[in-house]
């Protein structure tokens, strides 16, 4: 490709996620404002100022437009960088921190606020617990690319895992106190893990 279709690539991708990021944006305030239940899919599209199908090409369904982050790829491309001499573990702990520190004060409060809502709407939250069993798929296809290993290897799966696991009570955290430090969190998380979850 040559570097002008590049460039014209590149400026596609920025669009969409542009669009993406405005139409969750005024999703996330109309059902702040009037409640989950009571916020249509034509309001949110209105408040976007899109269509009701551009709103469907990048949220099949209005639970999708809460639940969808862009942290993944970010995620999985900032541990693929990690140095190779660092146990998956060690890869994981500097990639979310890479990636979560990267934040703005901005995005921080936007990931605050979705993160609210899914605890608060029962429908959500339980997505976001079938969206947990998903992560546990995409840690266990990074981890193995890493060690040589296949996604589907019992121990790559049970890494992956307790990688995931181990962000479990950090939810259970942020619900008490939505202003803690996820960054400090989750580098704590890790830190127990890599120590082998000591107690004593």
């Amino acid at each position: 490709m040559s570097g002008e279709g590049e460039r014209a690539v590149g400026l596609r991708e920025r669009k969409k996620a542009k669009t993406r990021a405005a139409i969750q944006h005024h999703a996330l305030r109309l059902f702040r404002e009037q409640g989950y239940e009571r916020t249509t899919i034509e309001q949110i599209a209105d408040a976007a100022e899109v269509s009701e199908s551009t709103f469907y090409r990048y949220f099949p369904t209005k639970e999708d437009v809460v639940l969808w982050d862009q942290f993944d790829p970010l995620l999985i491309e900032a541990f693929a960088a990690q140095p190779a001499e660092l146990t998956p573990i060690q890869a994981m702990r500097g990639a979310f921190r890479a990636v979560f520190e990267a934040l703005t004060p901005e995005e921080w409060d936007e990931q605050r606020k979705r993160f609210e809502l899914e605890m608060a709407v029962p429908e959500l939250r339980a997505a976001v617990a079938d969206q947990l069993i998903g992560s546990v798929g995409v840690a266990a296809q990074a981890i193995g690319d890493r060690v040589g290993r296949p996604a589907n290897d019992f121990a790559v799966r049970t890494v992956a895992g307790a990688v995931i696991g181990v962000m479990l009570p950090m939810f259970l955290i942020l619900q008490e106190d939505p202003d803690a430090d996820w960054v400090a969190l989750a580098d704590a998380a890790f830190a127990l893990l890599e120590e082998g979850l000591p107690l004593g």
